[in-house]
Formats: structure tokens, sequence, C-alpha cells
């Protein structure tokens, strides 16, 4: 069975790649985004889904791109598609049930998955531009958003332009901007046109994607901590042809996984998953990309979600299934998924991401297991033998639980109802008290 924690993450203020331009005295808060990047070769397909907190009438983005972009180069995404993705590739619990050792029974095994979401996008306009340098290369109207492509000779300038058409620019943008400059970058500006918002209906900010061709296979995070408060979160999906993607400029490391856990986290996996994650950005000083998930999208084991079929693929821009089928089946072992996640701010991550595909096809999953104790009357050899071991796995699974997380012992004890001994109220009943307990 599956299960959907959508309280996994606080409704807390969401990011991304660029930084957010709000009207006036309105605040807009980072501190959240989820990414899907398509690539192969020099080709890339980007979607972009952000959240956000503050009401402001008008907000803008900016996004640093390496080209300037056409106008069908730009699209409007399916929210579903990014949620269907997240809940693939997120984290999940296995159940295992210990069987009768008296008997060779079958052992049955339940799965239960994870997902956490997140969502929307943002906005900005156009005016004084020659006399400040700044040049727009492009203007389209996409779906409900209004979009602007700007190059500029300097980042004062397009500091200078932002302001003086109504917005307030993060302290520090132009530093940052200007780093882009130099690096030939174009800006991508998307402003929500409200009235084409309502014709169309929505009620949401759906996502943006864009298409274009650079051998930089990166994600600029930098503009996005510019008006950040504290840390930020980032989920990363990456599909390709080959192999798992990887940072190259940080170090890439896998989640732990794999792990006995007390059964009771199966209510509690919420709780237990973003303290586990927590603890580990704390070790490693929250300074690494971590991996979630890296498996062949034709299949999982166990699955959190259904893999996506053909056509929900294309739909978030894997351009080499355009000859395949269409008809929703799973997809071909030519896609594969990598989910990262990052946990970042300025001080941590001075750069931006830069990716690299890999030939590395080894599955992976942020997988935890609970195994479910045998509560049989039956007195023989091995049910003995089972129920004395039990004390030592439940030792066992607490203080794996304590590891991943920083939680006390005593405390996950209490959650578990043990004594000091690890043993269960049960376990000191006669087998006839135990039948009609």
């Amino acid at each position: 069975m599956l299960f959907a924690a959508t309280a996994l993450w606080s409704p807390a203020a969401h990011s991304f790649c660029g930084f957010y331009v709000a009207s006036g005295e309105a605040k807009l808060f980072n501190k959240a985004s989820q990414v899907v990047l398509v690539r192969d070769g020099d080709r890339t397909v980007m979607t972009m889904s952000n959240d956000f907190r503050g009401a402001p009438k008008e907000f803008a983005i900016v996004v640093p791109v390496p080209t300037v972009l056409e106008k069908d180069q730009i699209h409007i995404g399916d929210r579903a598609l990014v949620d269907h993705i997240d809940a693939y590739s997120a984290p999940r619990l296995v159940e295992y049930f210990d069987e009768n050792p008296c008997q060779q029974m079958a052992a049955r095994e339940q799965s239960r998955g994870m997902m956490f979401m997140s969502l929307k996008a943002a906005d900005v306009s156009a005016g004084r531009a020659d006399a400040l340098g700044v040049k727009i290369e492009a203007r389209y109207t996409v779906g409900e958003y209004d979009i602007l492509i700007l190059s500029a000779k300097q980042s004062t300038g397009l500091e200078t332009w932002l302001t003086e058409i109504g917005y307030r620019v993060p302290r520090g943008a132009a530093r940052v901007l200007g780093s882009y400059l130099k690096q030939g970058m174009k800006f991508f500006v998307a402003k929500v046109n409200l009235g084409e918002q309502q014709r169309l209906g929505f009620t949401y900010l759906r996502p943006i994607q864009v298409a274009y061709e650079s051998p930089k296979f990166m994600l600029p995070i930098r503009l996005g901590m510019v008006n950040a408060e504290g840390t930020q979160e980032l989920f990363v999906y990456a599909l390709t042809r080959k192999g798992r993607v990887e940072a190259t400029n940080y170090r890439t490391v896998k989640l732990p996984s794999d792990m006995d856990l007390p059964v009771y986290i199966k209510n509690e996996f919420s709780d237990f998953y973003r303290d586990m994650f927590s603890e580990q950005v704390r070790k490693e000083d929250m300074r690494v990309v971590f991996t979630e998930y890296a498996w062949d999208m034709a299949w999982c084991d166990p699955c959190a979600s259904a893999p996506l079929s053909n056509d929900e693929l294309r739909g978030l821009g894997v351009f080499w299934l355009e000859n395949s089928p269409p008809g929703g089946g799973n997809a071909p072992n030519s896609v594969f998924i990598t989910r990262l996640h990052v946990r970042y701010d300025g001080a941590h991550f001075p750069e931006d991401l830069v990716f690299q595909e890999t030939a590395d096809r080894t599955n992976f999953q942020g997988r935890y297991v609970l195994r479910h104790e045998w509560k049989g009357t039956e007195d023989c050899a091995a049910a003995n033998e089972y129920r004395q071991k039990l004390r030592e796995r439940r030792a066992k699974e607490a203080s794996n639980l304590a590891q991943l997380t920083g939680w006390g012992l005593e405390k996950i004890r209490d959650k578990m109802a043990l004594g000091a001994d690890w043993a269960a109220p049960e376990d000191r009943l006669k087998w006839w008290q135990r039948i009609w307990r």
C-alpha cells in the first residue's frame, strides 16, 4: 500500500535558480524548489516548478540562461507531471512480516512510499532599457506568462532598470548578476499575466519549461540565495539516457538507506524523514549533494508510485522518445532518473551546481525497513530462539533510528513501549496468557 505525506516539509516559502523581484514593500521568501532536468548531449529541457510565500499583486523571477531563447523554446508544463516524478522517486518504507518460526510460511511484504510536494512560479516588466545598457532580446506571451529575454552590459544597469519600473531588487543582486554577465549568459524573466491566467481558468502557477542547447550542464542557484531567509531545499530530477547524474563541483553522496527501524515509524515517517535528512546535512556540514534515488525508469522495486509513461516523459521534455508510439505504456530503459536533494545557503554553496552524466546505472533508493514481529503463541525450539533474539533486534532498530535522526534512545524506547532491557510486556507472559491477551 502507498501513502503520501504531504506534510513532510513545512509549508515554507520556496525558491529557485533565480531571484524573485517583488513590487513595492512586499516580501517574498525563498525556501525550496523542484527542477526537472532532461539532458542528452548539449540539449537540455528544464522544468521549473516553484512555490513562494507572500501576497504581492505583482512579482518577478529572473533566471540566468546560456542563450537567447526563441518563443517556441518556452512551454508551460503540467504540474501533475512534476508531482508524479516526485512521488515515483521519493524515499519509501518497506514492511516485512516475520513468519512463524515453527512453520514454513510465505513471507508477506508490503511497500509504503513517500512523496513531498511543492509548486509555483513568478513574474516581471519592461521600461527604460537602452540608456541603462539593457537589451530586450525577445518578448513573448506563453500561456499565462509574459516572457522577456534580456542581456545587459552591466549588472548595475539591469538592477537600476528593475528598480525604476517599480520592483525591489534584493540587496547584493548586482554582484551575482555581474558574474553571470561575464559568462555571457542572458536572463530569462517571467511575469504572470493576471488577465490571461484568469481567462485560462488556472488558480495556480503552472511550471515553466525551457529547451536550449549548451555545453553547460548546470543549475544557477546563487541568485536564489540573494533574497532568501536561511537555508533552502532543492529537489532535482535528472532524466538522462546513459545513467546517474552527479555534481562535479560538490561531493555527491548517497543518503543512508536499507536500515531496519522500529515499526512505530510507520505513523511518523514524515517526522523521521525530515529529522533524518537534517541530521545527515549536519554531519556533512551542509556541503554535499544527496542522491535519494537512481533507477531505470522502466521499473521500480518497491514502487512508491507507478513509473512515468512515455507520454508523461515526453511532457517533461524527454525528446529522444519522440518517435516511440503513444498510448501511455511504461518507459523503455533508455530513460534513467536521478533524484538529487540539496539543502544550501550562500556560505556553504558559493558556486552554482554543475552536473555530469555518468555511465553508472546502479540502482539506488532511499529505503527504510520495518519488520513486524511474529506474535504467535506456539512453543517450539525455533520460536523460543526467535523470542530470545527479539530484544537484540529491537535495540539495533532503536540504535539505527537514533543514529539517523539524532533522537534520544530513551525517547525512542518509550515510543516502542519497551523496558530497559528492550523487552516487550508480552515477552514475560506464559504461552497460555498470550492466547487471550
